[in-house]
Order: C-alpha cells, then sequence, then structure tokens
C-alpha cells in the first residue's frame, strides 16, 4: 500500500485515517455534534468503520493524494477530532472540512488543522480555491471558516439540506 503524507503543527500531527482509527471514528461520527451539524452515518461497529474509511476516505486518498485527516494532539498522543480535503458531488471545487470532539472544541485546534491544510492545498496539490459548507445552524463552524478567511458567498442546497458557501482564492 501507498505511504501518504502526514503533517505536523506546533500542537498537532495530521494522518490520513486508516482501519486502525475505526474505534475513534465510530465515537466521532456518533458524537452529537457531528449528527447535529453533518449528519448520521449509520456507523456503530469496527467492521462498519473499517468500511467507511476504505470506501469513503481511502478511495480518494489513494486517487487524488489528499483526503480525511485524523487529527491527533501531539501531548499525550490522544486523537481529537477529523480535518479533510473532500472531493464532493455537487461540489466544482475541493471542499475543506473538519469536525472535532466537544471537549476539544474552543481551543485553536481547528484552526490549526484547516491552517495546515489550507497551506498544503496550495503548495502540495496546487489548488487555487477552496471552499467549505456548513449549515446555517453551526455558528462556530461559521466563526472559524471566516477566521481562515473563507468568504460566505451564497447559500446553496445539498442533500435537501440549506447550507452556506464559503470560499478562498489560495
Amino acid at each position: 500500500m501507498k505511504k501518504f503524507s502526514s503533517y505536523e503543527t506546533e500542537r498537532l500531527i495530521l494522518k490520513p485515517f486508516d482501519k486502525g482509527d475505526a474505534s475513534f471514528l465510530i465515537e466521532l461520527l456518533n458524537s452529537p455534534k457531528w449528527i447535529a451539524n453533518i449528519g448520521q452515518r449509520n456507523v456503530h461497529t469496527i467492521p462498519e468503520a473499517e468500511d467507511y474509511i476504505e470506501s469513503k476516505m481511502t478511495s480518494q486518498l489513494e486517487r487524488l493524494g489528499y483526503g480525511n485527516n485524523l487529527v491527533i494532539k501531539k501531548d499525550g498522543m490522544v486523537p481529537m477530532g477529523a480535518c479533510g480535503l473532500y472531493e464532493r458531488p455537487g461540489l466544482d471545487i475541493v471542499d475543506i472540512g473538519f469536525a472535532f470532539l466537544e471537549s476539544y472544541e474552543g481551543l485553536g485546534y481547528g484552526y490549526e488543522a484547516a491552517s495546515k491544510l489550507l497551506q498544503v492545498a496550495k503548495d502540495s496539490f496546487n489548488l487555487t480555491k477552496v471552499c467549505a459548507i456548513t449549515i446555517k445552524e453551526n455558528i462556530a463552524s461559521q466563526k472559524l471558516l471566516s477566521k481562515l478567511g473563507l468568504t460566505y458567498t451564497k447559500n446553496m442546497e445539498m442533500d435537501g439540506t440549506e447550507l452556506m458557501y464559503y470560499e478562498i482564492e489560495l
């Protein structure tokens, strides 16, 4: 299997999800804020999580070289969340997304991880523009997207959900 890049910041390691991360993925996908802000993924067992990683994450990583990363706090090597660059049906450009367990929100980890991925998107993958989507109720996500330099441009609908659409030129 091909080795894909991991990235480091001052406090974090961002590494591509692999099947060994299945138990953490179950916790993240079933956290109340994930379900409220992103949606139910119906992943409740290790085999379901491994299949999700393989079909939703590894396949894009192998095709494009980037995808969803597990965000690990260097101090204690604690998995905290996910941050990634995604190719999504219905979006013309790559989408940046992030989600953290609630106990790690509001501490700057999302900004640190997403800033690193925006830099990687430009420097390593030659992307010139990145977008992001969020529901209007997710004020924390909107604030982080603005802090990262993304600009709200329009509302859009995807899979029957009204979303706010943001973009940044890299």
